[in-house]
């Protein structure tokens, strides 16, 4: 078909000439170049360039389209800055109370800093020999002595023992220092009474640290908890402090220092000189020095060395807490924001119910006449019913002294009401808690009289007993009104006073008489377990019958043969060894064949 033209579709114009470029003037000057361009065109953006607020962009700038913000993110101003408030950075409570920790404001007095040397110098000598044979006995007790010597002079120089009175007012003994400072020298001392390592090392540890809180002292939890603590970071802040008093006293003109050790060098070695030449001269002379001084060698020398050192470093970390005590009540937490009636109310009530509903079964069974009955329907003994669940019951009641802590930081204090559901929800939830302290210990001491004591059982057991003590204390701080500021330290001191308890219950001791006992009753006896124990459970051993007794005592007998220096003195090996010299292990028994006793 053929196309017509309609109305809407007009012709299209045809294509006009561009009119030619009309010629240039010849007179017309040529265009200077601008700065940083080339002639006749604009220069070119620079990037990363910097325009002042305010000025004019540059010729031939392109302005860029408007930065869209995406939401929450942070407004920037004109030079790339926070167009809000200017950031501050808080310091934390720690970097607070470590800025805050000063120097003593006295250098260390010469007095203080021989003592220190004389610590280390009896570190060395009575350390250094038991712990190169590896036996610590009354020697480690003498060291810790001397450590507290120090400690406690420097904090009586600084006037921390003893608050002088004003007015009406008595002088004030600090009673704190006092008391951890024995109860950490009774922990020390375990060592000389007991050889079982699982006992005596937690013990010198536990002394180090109740040593360290009362030398830095303080009511708070944060002071008691991070006091036991203190001795390590002021190890490291006391060397400046003690390396100023040492060089000041041996380059003062009036000091007598630099004379008395010259004096000491001298001496010494003449007498080293003039001795080997004695020794070698005459066979009586040498057998006696040889019986005196202590055998020497590169690996005595260090170890010597290293008793010194850590005694001398214990001193003086000890006389640096005590003339500067770290500021730790910074640390302690804030009171929580209270918490609502209700809201406080409802979960502790809850908790509260399931305790009763528990002690109400355990009531249940306890009370029950035919127990093995009543537990037919769980498949256990009685005995297997009494180990079951233990150890949850003891994480229990860690928990529960948890939420007590959580509880009363949040508790409402809108009046006496508040006051009064506080005081009946926690003293309910303790005192059902002490109900199932009695169960787990009734539980494990079932336990144990049926299959033995052993070293884990008797450990839980006495952490488990501490426990329900500390919940006594908290409830009766419960009941007192106001601050209890003793809690805390009333909560270390009856650990400590447990642990030194648990050593002079002699625990080997203990266990090796339980099992002597179950023996003569029942017949059954472990004796590749009893072999293990320590010296300490020689005296029970030594009444079983032949040759149960050569058995479990001939390892034990054998260690004790091995001689050891003066400073290893120990109650607990003279004791066994007086009864193994007096009754000695049969060496004809054979321990290893099928038919040994078990």
């Amino acid at each position: 078909p053929q196309m017509t033209q309609t109305p809407e579709d007009p012709p299209e114009p045809a294509d006009k000439p561009e009119p030619p470029d009309a010629p240039e003037p010849a007179d017309k000057p040529a265009p200077k170049p601008e700065p940083g361009g080339t002639a006749g065109f604009p220069p070119p953006p620079v990037a990363g360039g910097f325009v002042p607020p305010g000025a004019p962009p540059p010729p031939g700038a392109m302005p860029y389209p408007p930065y869209q913000r995406r939401p929450g993110q942070p407004v920037y101003g004109p030079q790339g800055g926070f167009a809000g408030p200017p950031l501050v950075y808080a310091p934390t409570k720690l970097e607070k109370a470590l800025k805050a920790w000063k120097r003593p404001a006295r250098p260390m007095a010469p007095s203080l800093l021989a003592g220190t040397l004389i610590a280390g110098a009896i570190g060395a000598v009575t350390v250094g020999p038991p712990l190169r044979e590896g036996r610590f006995g009354v020697g480690a007790v003498i060291a810790a002595v001397a450590v507290a010597y120090v400690a406690a002079a420097s904090a009586w120089s600084a006037g921390r023992m003893v608050r002088p009175g004003s007015g009406k007012r008595r002088p004030r003994v600090n009673r704190t220092a006092i008391v951890f400072g024995l109860l950490s020298l009774g922990l020390a001392s375990t060592v000389a009474l007991r050889e079982a390592e699982w006992v005596v090392v937690p013990a010198l540890l536990l002394a180090v640290a109740v040593g360290s809180y009362a030398a830095s002292g303080g009511r708070s939890w944060a002071e008691v908890l991070l006091g036991g603590l203190a001795v390590v970071p002021a190890g490291g802040a006391m060397l400046p402090w003690v390396a100023e008093s040492a060089y000041g006293t041996v380059t003062s003109d009036k000091s007598r220092a630099w004379p008395v050790i010259r004096t000491s060098l001298i001496a010494g070695g003449l007498i080293a000189v003039f001795g080997a030449l004695f020794v070698g001269a005459d066979a009586a002379f040498g057998s006696l020095a040889s019986g005196l001084v202590p055998e020497v060698s590169p690996f005595s020398v260090v170890v010597y060395g290293a008793a010194g050192v850590v005694t001398m470093a214990m001193a003086s970390a000890g006389a640096y807490l005590g003339q500067a005590p770290p500021p730790l009540r910074m640390l302690a937490p804030g009171r929580g924001r209270p918490a609502g009636r209700w809201s406080w109310a409802v979960p502790i009530a809850a908790l509260d119910l399931l305790f009763l509903l528990f002690c109400a079964i355990q009531a249940g069974v306890f009370l029950a006449d035919d127990k093995d009955e009543l537990l037919r329907s769980t498949g256990l003994t009685y005995a297997e019913y009494a180990r079951q669940g233990f150890f949850q019951l003891v994480v229990v009641t860690v928990l529960v002294l948890v939420v007590v802590a959580v509880a009363k930081r949040y508790a409402p204090d809108g009046g006496r009401g508040d006051d009064v559901t506080v005081r009946v929800l926690l003293g309910l939830l303790c005192a059902l808690t002490l109900v199932v302290v009695a169960v787990a210990l009734r539980r494990l001491y079932l336990y144990e009289e049926t299959f033995g004591w052993t070293r884990l059982r008797l450990w839980v057991h006495a952490f488990e007993l501490w426990l329900g003590l500390v919940v006594v204390l908290v409830a009766v701080a419960g009941v007192v009104r106001g601050r209890v500021p003793w809690l805390p330290r009333a909560v270390a001191g009856s650990g400590a006073a447990a642990m030194i308890a648990l050593a002079l219950l002699n625990p080997d001791g203990f266990i090796a008489e339980h099992n002597v006992a179950r023996h003569a009753e029942t017949g059954k006896i472990d004796v590749p377990y009893l072999r293990d124990l320590s010296a300490d459970a020689v005296p029970a051993l030594d009444r079983l019958p032949e040759p149960l007794r050569t058995c479990a005592l001939r390892e034990i007998a054998y260690d004790l043969d091995q001689d050891e220096p003066a400073m290893s003195a120990n109650l607990a090996r003279a004791r066994a060894r007086k009864i193994l010299e007096r009754r000695p292990a049969d060496g004809s028994v054979d321990c290893f064949s099928s038919s040994r006793p078990s």
